[in-house]
C-alpha cells in the first residue's frame, strides 16, 4: 500500500468469500479457464516460450516506483547485494529485523523434552545429528526419517506433480530487483531433477514476449487456478513466488496483527496486489485430502502469507502461538519515542495499533478463523522472513538470486535426505551467515515436523 493509504483496497480482496468470487467475476468458468485458458499439458499455444519481454506488449503501465511502504533491511538491498541502498528506517510501523547469533554456527538441541500434543503425545519422535560443510553447521536427521504416512492428512508424492514459478524482476522501473527471474529458472531445473516434467511447469517472468507469459495479476490468479485444477489424492503440487512483497490493513480481522500480506504483480498499480486471503481461498481451499502443496515465497512480510493456521518453531518442531505482547514492541517504543517528543501523531499511531492487535488475539472468532484457514489437504509453506521482515535480493557466487530461494536450494542439494524441521533449521543456519531475516514454516494441519520432506 501507499503510505497513508491504508484504507484503499483493490477490487475483491475484501475477505474470503469475495475472493473466492474473484475467479467468476474474472471470466473463469467451473471448468477453470475459457477459450484462452490452458489445456491438459498446462498453457496452451499461447502459453510459455522462450524470448525477452518487450514493454508494448500485455497492455499495460510498468509501475513508477517500488511497491509502498517496503524497505529493505541489514540483511538485504545493500552495496554488496545489488547495489540497493537501504531507507533510514524500518517500513512503517514495522519492528524490522531480530538479529541472528552468529557465534553458535548452528542449532543445538533443545534442552527440554520435545514439545507434547493436546493429547499428550510427543509432536516428534526422532532427533538430528549436525555436521560441517564449508563452515557451515547443518543439521541431519538421525537415522532414515520415516515418509508421510498416508491418509494422516499426508500426500505420498507419488501422483501427478506440477508447478507454477512466478518471477518479478519489476523491469525498467525505480523499484527493479535483479535475482526473482533467476530463481524461477534456478527452482525449475531442480524440480527437472525431482520428478516434474516440463510441460507441467508454468513460469511467469517479466522478460518474456507475449502478455500471458508475464506475471500480470489476472495471469498470476489464472496460474493458481490451473496449479489446483483437477488435483487428487497422491498429486505433489509446488508454487513459488520471488518479487516484492508487503503488508495492507485487513478489513476482515482475520489477522493477528491486523495486516494482510500480499504480493505485488507486476502491474500491481494498476490492478492491485494480491492479499494472503485470496491466495489461501484459490491455492488451499479447493484442495481435497491427500494432496501436497509445496510454497515458497521470496518475499518481503511473507511469514503468514498463505494464511495457514500452523507455525513452527526452528528450535524444537513445537506450535508457535501469537505474543500480542511481543509483536506490539516496536509500536511500545514509538509510543515512548512520540511521548517524548510530543509527537501526537506516533503515539495515537502506536496505540492504534496495539489495540488493533489486542482486539484481533481476543477476538471470539479466532478459533472459527483458525479453522477456515486450515484444509484437510498436505500443505506446507516456507516464507522468506517474519511478516515484519524483509527478504533480501542478493547476489550469490556471482549471480543475481532471492536469499530465500539461494538458502532452499542449497540445503536440499547439499542433502537431499531432510526433514521438515531439519530443512527449517538449515535455511536458516545457512542465511544466517550474511542476512537478519528468520524464515517460517507453516502449514494447513498439524504435522510431525520430522518426517521425511518430499516433493
Amino acid at each position: 500500500m501507499f503510505p497513508g493509504q491504508y484504507n484503499q483496497g483493490y477490487g475483491n480482496q475484501g475477505g474470503h468469500h469475495q475472493g473466492r468470487q474473484e475467479g467468476r467475476q474474472e471470466g473463469y468458468g467451473q471448468g477453470g479457464y475459457g477459450q484462452s485458458g490452458y489445456g491438459q499439458g498446462g498453457y496452451g499455444q499461447s502459453g510459455y516460450g522462450q524470448g525477452g519481454y518487450e514493454q508494448n506488449q500485455g497492455g499495460y503501465s510498468r509501475p513508477s516506483g517500488p511497491p509502498p511502504g517496503q524497505g529493505y533491511g541489514q540483511g538485504g538491498y545493500g552495496q554488496s547485494h545489488g547495489g540497493y541502498s537501504s531507507p533510514s528506517g524500518p517500513p512503517p510501523g514495522q519492528s524490522g529485523y531480530s538479529q541472528h547469533s552468529q557465534s553458535s554456527g548452528g542449532y543445538s538441541r533443545p534442552s527440554q523434552p520435545p514439545p507434547q500434543g493436546n493429547d499428550g503425545t510427543r509432536l516428534y519422535t526422532s532427533e538430528t545429528s549436525s555436521y560441517q560443510s564449508h563452515g557451515i553447521t547443518y543439521q541431519r536427521p538421525s537415522g532414515s526419517p520415516h515418509g508421510p504416512q498416508t491418509g494422516n492428512g499426508y500426500s505420498s508424492c507419488r501422483g501427478t506433480k506440477k508447478a507454477l514459478l512466478v518471477g518479478c524482476n519489476y523491469i525498467g522501473t525505480s523499484n527493479a530487483l535483479r535475482g526473482c527471474i533467476n530463481d524461477v529458472h534456478n527452482v525449475y531445473n531442480f524440480l527437472l531433477k525431482n520428478g516434474y516434467t516440463a510441460d507441467n511447469i508454468v513460469m511467469l517472468t517479466d522478460d518474456q514476449k507475449e502478455s500471458v507469459k508475464v506475471p500480470l495479476r489476472a495471469n498470476i490468479l489464472r496460474g493458481m487456478q490451473w496449479l489446483v485444477k483437477d488435483a487428487r489424492a497422491g498429486d505433489s503440487l509446488f508454487f513459488h513466488y520471488s518479487g516484492h512483497g508487503g503488508q495492507e490493513k485487513d478489513d476482515d480481522n482475520d489477522e493477528d496483527d491486523g495486516m494482510d500480506d500480499c504480493i505485488y504483480p507486476v502491474d500491481f498499480q494498476q490492478s492491485g496486489s494480491i492479499i494472503d486471503d485470496v491466495m489461501n481461498d484459490y491455492m488451499v481451499q479447493p484442495l481435497p485430502e491427500g494432496v501436497r502443496l509445496t510454497a515458497i515465497f521470496d518475499s518481503c512480510h511473507s511469514g503468514t502469507a498463505l494464511d495457514l493456521p500452523y507455525t513452527y518453531r526452528a528450535q524444537d518442531g513445537g506450535l508457535k502461538e501469537y505474543n500480542v505482547w511481543k509483536e506490539s514492541k516496536g509500536d511500545a517504543i514509538n509510543l515512548v519515542k512520540g511521548y517524548a517528543t510530543n509527537n501526537v501523531g506516533l503515539m495515537v499511531s502506536s496505540a492504534a495499533n496495539v489495540f488493533k492487535r489486542l482486539q484481533s488475539s481476543n477476538s471470539g472468532d479466532k478459533e472459527k478463523i483458525k479453522k477456515e484457514n486450515s484444509s484437510p489437504a498436505d500443505v506446507i509453506m516456507f516464507s522468506g522472513c517474519k511478516d515484519d521482515q524483509t527478504s533480501a535480493d542478493a547476489n550469490e557466487a556471482g549471480k543475481f538470486t532471492g536469499a530465500l530461494s539461494w538458502a532452499f536450494l542449497q540445503v536440499l542439494n547439499q542433502d537431499p535426505t531432510q526433514t521438515y524441521l531439519t530443512l527449517l533449521q538449515n535455511i536458516r543456519t545457512v542465511l544466517a551467515t550474511k542476512y537478519t531475516q528468520k524464515p517460517q514454516m507453516s502449514s494447513s494441519h498439524q504435522i510431525d515436523p520430522n518426517i521425511k520432506f518430499v516433493i
